[in-house]
C-alpha cells in the first residue's frame, strides 16, 4: 500500500493537470455538477452556433448598435492563431478583417468579418484564427 501511495504522489507531482481527474470528488479541484451554470445570450436575429448551452451570435448590427459600439474601446491584431477564453460576456463590432472562431468541444467554426456584430458567452473557450488583420470595438458585460 505504501508503494502505491508513493507512486500516486509521484504521479500527482509529475502531472498536476492530469492528477485532478483522479482526485476524490470532495476535493476543491473536482468540478461538481451543481456548480455548472446554464448560459444564455441576449441577442437579435443572427447565426447562432451552439457549444452545448453556449452560443456565438453573429449578425449585421442595426444603427443603434453601431452607434453604441462607436463609444467602446478598440482592439486589433494581425494575422495569427491563438486560444481564447471568455470570463465575461463580450459583444463586439468588427471594423476590419476576418476571423474564424472555433469553440472548443466540437462546436462549428464561425466566420466573423468586417461589418459583423458578434456576441460571445461567458465561460466559452475557443480558438481564434485571424486570416485578415482584425480591428473591433468591444464591450465586456
Amino acid at each position: 500500500a505504501m508503494a502505491s501511495r508513493a507512486l500516486l504522489l509521484l504521479f500527482i507531482a509529475a502531472a498536476p493537470c492530469v492528477a485532478a481527474a483522479f482526485m476524490p470528488a470532495a476535493t476543491p479541484f473536482a468540478l461538481q455538477p451543481s456548480t455548472r451554470q446554464s448560459l444564455s445570450l441576449r441577442g437579435g436575429v443572427g447565426v447562432q452556433m451552439s457549444t452545448g448551452t453556449q452560443k456565438i451570435v453573429v449578425k449585421k448590427p442595426d444603427e443603434k448598435e453601431k452607434e453604441m459600439a462607436s463609444n467602446w474601446p478598440t482592439w486589433g491584431c494581425g494575422v495569427s492563431k491563438f486560444p481564447w477564453s471568455y470570463d465575461q460576456n463580450e459583444r463586439c463590432l468588427v471594423l476590419e478583417g476576418e476571423v474564424v472562431v472555433t469553440p472548443n468541444g466540437g462546436g462549428e467554426p464561425v466566420t466573423i468579418k468586417a461589418g459583423d456584430w458578434a456576441e460571445f458567452p461567458q465561460g466559452m473557450s475557443c480558438t481564434w484564427d485571424v486570416s485578415k488583420a482584425i480591428k473591433k470595438h468591444y464591450d465586456f458585460y
